[in-house]
């Protein structure tokens, strides 16, 4: 049986297969921050509140200010946000709120309906912000489109990270059990919290002159393998590039080594939600007639509204990661 299927190039945002949506990957250097968290340096040139340019190495996206997304809605599906470096500002409609980087992932069911914005503090002021941040879109099916939103926090030091090969394989295990490693779990009405779904979300990195075999798992799930960082890799008898995709099969060992360079692959599988998707920006429905009912759902109760003063909400700068949810429960972890 044929092991590879494609391989495409991919740039910022990479293609996915059902039941993903969209993924991006954003890596910055920012520079140091002013006091209030804000950029230090000119913004002359870019396109201020529209900034996608990477010039110099960094995008502010939609902030002014500060570099983030600010508040914006989505509806039908939800995002998972892996931020390994830097750190990024959660605020949301609901009046949940936090700081979580470094490692950690957010899970957010935006079901029938939420504000939140994304931003991302530069709180260093005398030495350059990096970040490196994973965006994933994953659908909801028609049952689960309109739950209450919902989101949950996998802070890092908790996320199981297995070492194979002498360590020279790390796999960290984001959400999908990984041979005998069972994740931490996702919101309650997530596609990936049903075990029968076969979602699997895993960020792997190789050591040069490494070999290391992805297990085989069940027929009928979809399976891509994002090559983004190291020089090339070997997966079966392909010599690839970095930044490629690679939809392989789902039930066949996957063969992959490096030669001079280490490599760092995210994995992507699941079962195919397998309905049709009607989708308009922020939102992601079945049909054009619940594509408009979002849009008129929100220009009249704009998901709860904005609780927050600002649009380009963030918090104070000496708080470390935390997160507070919608009930007042309040998570702290150290810097």
């Amino acid at each position: 049986m044929k092991k590879i299927h494609q391989i495409v190039s991919i740039g910022a945002q990479w293609p996915t297969l059902d039941p993903f949506l969209f993924t991006a990957h954003h890596k910055e250097v920012y520079p140091k921050g002013n006091d209030d968290m804000s950029i230090s340096v000119s913004l002359e040139g870019r396109n201020v509140g529209s900034d996608f340019s990477s010039k110099d190495g960094w995008s502010m996206y939609h902030g002014r200010k500060i570099p983030g997304f600010p508040y914006h809605p989505h509806r039908g599906f939800e995002t998972i946000t892996v931020v390994e470096e830097g750190f990024a500002d959660h605020s949301d409609s609901l009046g949940a709120y936090g700081r979580f980087g470094n490692g950690d992932v957010q899970w957010m069911t935006a079901g029938k309906g939420v504000q939140h914005s994304e931003m991302f503090p530069l709180l260093a002021t005398d030495k350059e912000n990096p970040l490196e941040l994973f965006q994933i879109w994953l659908n909801l099916p028609a049952k689960s489109k309109m739950v209450a939103p919902d989101y949950k926090m996998l802070w890092s030091e908790d996320i199981p990270i297995v070492k194979e090969n002498d360590d020279k394989v790390s796999v960290k295990v984001i959400a999908g059990q990984y041979k005998e490693t069972i994740p931490l779990g996702t919101t309650n009405d997530s596609w990936a919290s049903v075990k029968e779904n076969n979602v699997g979300v895993w960020k792997i990195h190789l050591a040069s002159h490494t070999t290391y075999q992805l297990p085989s798992t069940e027929e009928g799930t979809n399976r891509t393998l994002y090559f983004y960082r190291g020089e090339e890799v070997q997966i079966e008898d392909q010599l690839i590039t970095k930044n490629s995709c690679i939809h392989v099969s789902e039930n066949e060992v996957i063969t992959i080594s490096t030669n001079q360079s280490e490599a760092y692959i995210l994995v992507l599988q699941g079962k195919p939600i397998n309905e049709p998707v009607a989708q308009h920006g922020p939102f992601v429905m079945n049909t054009k007639e619940e594509l408009q009912d979002a849009f008129s759902d929100y220009q009249r109760t704009e998901f709860g509204g904005w609780p927050w003063e600002e649009k380009e909400k963030v918090h104070e700068k000496s708080k470390g990661r935390f997160a507070v949810y919608p009930d007042g429960k309040l998570e702290e972890k150290s810097k």
